[in-house]
C-alpha cells in the first residue's frame, strides 16, 4: 500500500492529510499559518512540520513510508518564493515531494485534467490559469497595493469602512451600523469609533466578513453592493488570466472557485456578479465550486504523480471528508 500526503499551507492554517492509494484518510493535522510571506520562513516551516507530525500521530507510519508529498503553499508566487521555500522544505524529513502555489493545487480540485482557471478567495485572493500545453499565468495575489480588491481581509476592512460611512451619512442606511459595534462589544458606532481612535487601531479581524454575509442575507443593500463589487473584481481577475493565456487547448474553460468565501459562504450576489463579469468577455466557461477541502487537491496531484488512477469512489470519499470536517 502506498501513502500520499497533501499539505495545504494558507494564511489562517496549515492542514495536512495522509491517505492511502484508495483514497482512505489515514491521518490529518492542523497547525498555524503556513504562508512564509506573512510570518517568515522559520515560523511557517515550524507550522508545516507541526501539521505533518500531527497527521502522522497514531498512524503507525514513519516519514520514510510516505511515498509522495505534495505541498500547496500560499506565498509561492514567484521564482524567488519557490527558491526560498524549496530550501526550507529540504530541511524537513521527507524524501519525495513537490511544491506548488495553493492556487494551482486548488485547480486540481475542480479540473480532472488540471487545465483551466482557478480563483482563490480566502483571507486573500489570487487568480491562476493553466493551459493544456503547460503555460501558467497568475494575476494578483500580492495585496491591495498591487491591484487586488477581494479576499476576506479586504472585505473585512471594507465592511468596517461601510459601517462608518453609513453611520455618518456618507452612505445609505445599513444594519452594519448595528452589527459591527455589537461584534466588538459596543452599543453604538460612536462608542466603537472613539475607542478605536483612542487606541490607534489600524486593522480589523477577518471575521467581520461573517457580518457582511449576514447583512446581505437580510437584504441590506450596502452589504449586497460590496459583495457584488467583490464578485465583479474576481471576474475581472479571471478575464485577465484568460486573456493572457490565450489558447487553453480546450473548448469550455473550467473556472474553479476555492477558498472559504466561495466554498462555504457561497453568496448569491457575489457569484452572480462574478459569472456575469466573466461571461461579458468569455462565454464558454463553467463555474465549478468543489465540495472537498483544498488539501485534497494536493493529495490528488500526489496520486497523479504516482500514476494512481483516481476513481469516482476516491472523489466521493474526499467530498465526505470535507463535510465531516465542516460538521
Amino acid at each position: 500500500m502506498r501513502y500520499i500526503m497533501g499539505v495545504d499551507g494558507g494564511g489562517s492554517k496549515t492542514y495536512t492529510v495522509i491517505t492511502d492509494e484508495n483514497g482512505n484518510k489515514i491521518g490529518e493535522g492542523i497547525s498555524g499559518c503556513g504562508n512564509y510571506q506573512m510570518i517568515g520562513l522559520e515560523q511557517a516551516l515550524a507550522h508545516i512540520k507541526s501539521s505533518i507530525d500531527l497527521a502522522l500521530e497514531g498512524t503507525g507510519l514513519t516519514y520514510k513510508e510516505i511515498e509522495f508529498v505534495q505541498y500547496g503553499l500560499a506565498g509561492a508566487d514567484r521564482k524567488k518564493d519557490y527558491s526560498i521555500l524549496r530550501s526550507g522544505l529540504k530541511t524537513l524529513p521527507l524524501q519525495n515531494w513537490d511544491l506548488l502555489g495553493d492556487a494551482l493545487v486548488g485547480l486540481r480540485l475542480g479540473s480532472h485534467d488540471n487545465v483551466g482557471v482557478v480563483l482563490v478567495c480566502g483571507s486573500g485572493t489570487n487568480a491562476v490559469g493553466k493551459s493544456k500545453d503547460g503555460a501558467v499565468v497568475q494575476t494578483g495575489g500580492f495585496g491591495y497595493l498591487y491591484g487586488d480588491a477581494a479576499g476576506g481581509n479586504y472585505m473585512a476592512v471594507e465592511t468596517f469602512r461601510l459601517a462608518v460611512r453609513s453611520w455618518d451619512s456618507r452612505e445609505i442606511p445599513s444594519i452594519l451600523t448595528k452589527k459591527v459595534p455589537r461584534f466588538f462589544g459596543f452599543d453604538s458606532m460612536d462608542e466603537l469609533i472613539n475607542h478605536f481612535l483612542d487606541r490607534q487601531v489600524k486593522n480589523v479581524p477577518g471575521e467581520l466578513t461573517i457580518l457582511l454575509h449576514e447583512a446581505a442575507d437580510e437584504g441590506d443593500q450596502l452589504a449586497i453592493q460590496l459583495l457584488s463589487k467583490v464578485g465583479c473584481e474576481l471576474g475581472i481577475a479571471a478575464n485577465s488570466v484568460i486573456k493572457r493565456i490565450g489558447n487553453f487547448g480546450i473548448d469550455t474553460i473550467p473556472v474553479v472557485l476555492i477558498g472559504t468565501i466561495f466554498q462555504r459562504a457561497k453568496n448569491t450576489f457575489l457569484l452572480e456578479a462574478l459569472e456575469k463579469t466573466i461571461k461579458r468577455k468569455n462565454r464558454k466557461i463553467e463555474l465549478i465550486i468543489p465540495e472537498m477541502e483544498p488539501v485534497f487537491g494536493a493529495v490528488l496531484l500526489g496520486m497523479d504523480r504516482l500514476r494512481i488512477k483516481v476513481t469516482p469512489d476516491v472523489y466521493a470519499k474526499f467530498n465526505l471528508y470535507r463535510r465531516a470536517l465542516v460538521e
